[in-house]
């Protein structure tokens, strides 16, 4: 038996998991097993690797010991090497159950391939196994046995073809009552005019090579923990090889049509291709995008913050550094019900590069998802980075405009904070050490204003420190406060309490977000919903007695983040919301400038936040005689933040974009480089920057120079001017609003029916940025897509006379975004 070509991974779960119960005890068990596979430098596990073994304790269904298997069979750990570890630890059982198993194991090495031929050629179908002494072989075409005296050995030999022999193929490999199938081959006949399209031959004879790929890999979102499964199929005579590639790397262990890989991490994340060939010909399949978003807070160690101060301390569980919560429970039906929201927003503020206090690093990933989460809900949402205070309230005021009658107004902050005297105070970046209130926004008397508008559901969920700041002994009193039973705070932590963070190698979330983000879409009400929340969070070690959720809430209906929105009482206040949260989400028209040189380059524009812009340069047509041709970014204004080191760089991961990656955007055949724009609600004026072209002739050996001036506007929020002081409002109690009260003048909105429609063009190119959307069910009614916060591309041609009423989110339903649209990278929180 060629043991030594057998791997972890070809077991079993039914071995897997009888091995892993008697591997899993403290005497003689899986941490014994790792130290000795430790051994070899592939095998080795880091801390915080065995931590997250065990830490599966946790879990009803957890296994430290089935985790460690995972961890050795997604690094093609040999059966033989295994079992030399087991008898160093002195494991008998063990040894003896897995001896034992892989005498009697039966291992498919070459599996049969699809072929085509001519009538009277030749085709052979090939099925060889490794495993114990006297393997016998069994051919059938579809069901029925092939019974000739080829039919019982690994070679079917069919020669000469002819009709009856095109079908399906099988073959069962067996050993006593054992046995094992190999997969399916297609053996059908072709015309001598030609072979199918797309193959690399033009006709499959007995004695003439082809080759033909039939099934492509395809791109997959996973989770921290799953099964990668990509296939690649091919037709071809001889029969087909493969080699797979990770990121153009080749993965010298994954030689078969099919790629598994067991209890993915973020590593495994990326660009998969398989190779196929034989020995005549070779192709390449198309490219697979893998996402792998990060888990729940295991493999993870936490880091305490006192945002009030500025200072952070870094702690360790002796447990380990995190924990996996256990899952939600499942939802019950929820009764009827007749409530319903006449609108939905929400405004998201995460700061982190703080002026005079600790940096934060997780607010970036925490308002990406909380944005996505939102979207889905029908929730109209403007996501904003690192506001200073001039631009922190102004931000809220803009989102106390969209507030009206019956609306669910939510906030979000995720930042420095800091608690006294029962009201809560948001820090903005540019706060100083010794910061008192008038530094900062007081939740307490934005409620005050949100309770004017007469709104249906005000939720603030703030995640934040709530330590008493000692700087500031001023008692704040925020205007009277009204009994309006529809308010509820979600604190990240309780009174006097700092918050936390989970972060791995490259990676960070906060503790709150990490069980809200499990919770938030159930169709619970509020109150129900963050109860859970806090009962998931209190089975987390590592916060246990440091950090728990605490509710205040004075609700007194059933109302739930996923009520539908019924806009017929207020539709003209609607369509005046709908215009003013556009202007936040506007992105400038994708642009083609032609050069004296001949080249053709195109702009394109994507928002990653509501103040976070990505623009692409691409060179869509250039002269023959010119040999070299890119087009980079400069001149920037002053007032965007622009890291010149990250700028045009060739992905968006090396242009500082970790949430935000796109499929084969350009292709190796059309170069681009990407550039990231941040701080857009600083922008004064129209952003104005010089596209530079560098090209070279293939007669010269200098490079040559063009410019150009561009200008594309005031894009997504800066239109908004948050830089400028707002004027002290007036609020009614009831505040109405209509189309009149806004100024469009200064604005370049969209068409309405783009917003409609959801369908942009941006060109000929297809491989530019799409958004999706849907449209309204009613003419006069128009609400947001549930939708994951993806990039968007938009053209915006000139406004209407007439606007209409847009809908809030173009983006593709979270439900099914797939690599091969967006991938998300790497995400960041710190409390």
């Amino acid at each position: 038996m060629e043991e030594r070509k057998m791997v972890v991974g070809t077991m079993s779960e039914e071995v897997l998991n009888r091995l892993s119960v008697m591997l899993d005890n403290s005497t003689c068990g899986w941490r014994q097993l790792a130290r000795a596979v430790s051994e070899q430098p592939q095998f080795r596990c880091s801390e915080s690797q065995l931590t997250n073994c065990s830490l599966q304790v946790l879990s009803a269904a957890g296994s430290p010991a089935r985790t460690l298997l995972a961890q050795l069979a997604d690094r093609s750990c040999s059966l033989d090497f295994l079992l030399d570890c087991l008898r160093k630890v002195d494991h008998q059982e063990a040894v003896q159950y897995l001896t034992s198993t892989v005498e009697e194991m039966i291992q498919i090495t070459v599996q049969p391939q699809c072929q085509q031929a001519t009538v009277g050629g030749r085709v052979v179908l090939t099925c060889r196994a490794t495993g114990p002494p006297g393997l016998s072989y069994q051919w059938f075409r579809g069901k029925e046995e092939v019974l000739d005296k080829t039919g019982c050995t690994p070679e079917l030999v069919l020669c000469p073809l002819s009709p009856v022999h095109e079908g399906h193929y099988i073959c069962r490999v067996n050993y006593g009552e054992k046995c094992i199938f190999s997969q399916w081959a297609h053996t059908r006949l072709v015309s001598s005019a030609g072979s199918s399209p797309g193959c690399s031959s033009s006709l499959f004879q007995g004695s003439v090579s082809g080759l033909c790929i039939i099934h492509q890999p395809q791109p997959q979102m996973l989770s921290e923990g799953d099964t990668l499964l990509l296939e690649c199929k091919a037709e071809a005579n001889p029969p087909a090889q493969y080699e797979w590639y990770h990121n153009r790397v080749l993965m010298p262990q994954h030689k078969t049509s099919s790629l598994k890989i067991p209890c993915v991490t973020t590593a495994h994340r990326g660009m998969y291709r398989c190779k196929v060939f034989n020995v005549y010909h070779e192709t390449w399949s198309d490219t697979a995008g893998v996402t792998i978003g990060p888990s729940s807070i295991t493999d993870a160690s936490w880091v305490e913050y006192d945002r009030s101060q500025g200072s952070q301390e870094r702690h360790r569980s002796t447990n380990g550094p995190g924990i996996n919560p256990l899952q939600p429970m499942a939802s019950h039906p929820p009764p009827s019900k007749q409530l319903h929201a006449t609108d939905k927003v929400a405004l998201l503020i995460g700061n982190m590069n703080y002026l005079h206090h600790s940096q934060l690093c997780a607010p970036i990933a925490d308002v990406h998802e909380l944005t996505n989460l939102l979207r889905q809900m029908d929730f109209k949402v403007v996501s904003l980075l690192d506001l200073n205070w001039q631009e922190m309230n102004s931000a809220v005021t803009e989102f106390l405009l969209l507030l009206d009658k019956g609306v669910y107004g939510l906030l979000y902050f995720a930042g420095h904070g800091y608690e006294n005297y029962g009201n809560s105070f948001m820090i903005p970046i540019d706060a100083p050490t010794s910061n008192t209130s008038e530094h900062c926004l007081c939740v307490q008397n934005i409620l005050t204003r949100m309770q004017e508008k007469e709104t249906g559901l005000n939720v603030f969920l703030l995640d934040m420190c709530r330590k008493r700041n000692p700087h500031d002994d001023v008692i704040v009193q925020p205007g009277l406060l009204k009994v309006t039973a529809n308010t509820v705070f979600g604190y990240a932590t309780c009174a006097d309490a700092e918050a936390y963070e989970v972060k791995r190698e490259n990676v960070s979330n906060g503790i709150f977000i990490n069980f809200l983000k499990q919770r938030i879409c159930e169709d619970e009400k509020v109150t129900v919903m963050l109860d859970r929340v806090a009962e998931d969070m209190g089975r987390c070690v590592i916060t246990r007695g440091r950090q728990a959720l605490e509710m205040r809430s004075n609700l007194s209906e059933r109302r739930s983040l996923t009520d539908q929105i019924q806009t017929s009482e207020c539709s003209a206040s609607f369509s005046a919301r709908n215009l003013q949260w556009a202007v936040a989400h506007v992105l400038p028209v994708s642009k083609y400038l032609h050069f004296d040189c001949g080249v053709t380059v195109q702009l394109g524009f994507a928002a990653e936040f509501s103040n976070i812009m990505v623009i692409y340069t691409r060179i869509l047509d250039k002269p023959k005689e010119i040999v070299s041709c890119s087009a980079q970014l400069t001149d920037f204004p002053e007032d965007v933040d622009v890291d010149l080191k990250k700028s045009n760089q060739e992905t968006l991961l090396e242009a500082g974009s970790l949430l935000l990656i796109k499929d084969d955007l350009l292709s190796p055949e059309v170069p681009g480089l990407y550039t990231r724009i941040r701080s857009l609600q600083r922008l004064r004026r129209e952003l104005t920057f010089t596209i530079c072209l560098h090209y070279t002739y293939s007669n010269m050996d200098g490079e040559v120079q063009e410019r150009q001036s561009v200008t594309v506007g005031k894009p997504l929020v800066s239109k908004l001017n948050l830089h400028e002081p707002r004027p002290p409002r007036a609020c009614s109690a009831s505040s109405t609003y209509s189309l009149d009260s806004f100024s469009l003048d200064s604005f370049n909105f969209p068409d309405s029916s783009s917003f409609a429609n959801g369908i942009t063009s941006v060109g000929e190119a297809s491989d530019t940025w799409p958004y999706y959307g849907r449209e309204s069910s009613t003419t006069d009614s128009l609400t947001s897509s549930r939708s994951a916060n993806i990039p968007e591309e938009t053209d915006s041609p000139e406004i209407c006379e007439d606007p209409k009423p847009l809908v809030s989110s173009k983006s593709l339903p979270y439900s099914q975004v797939n690599d091969k649209n967006y991938k998300y990278s790497d995400y960041f929180h710190s409390h």
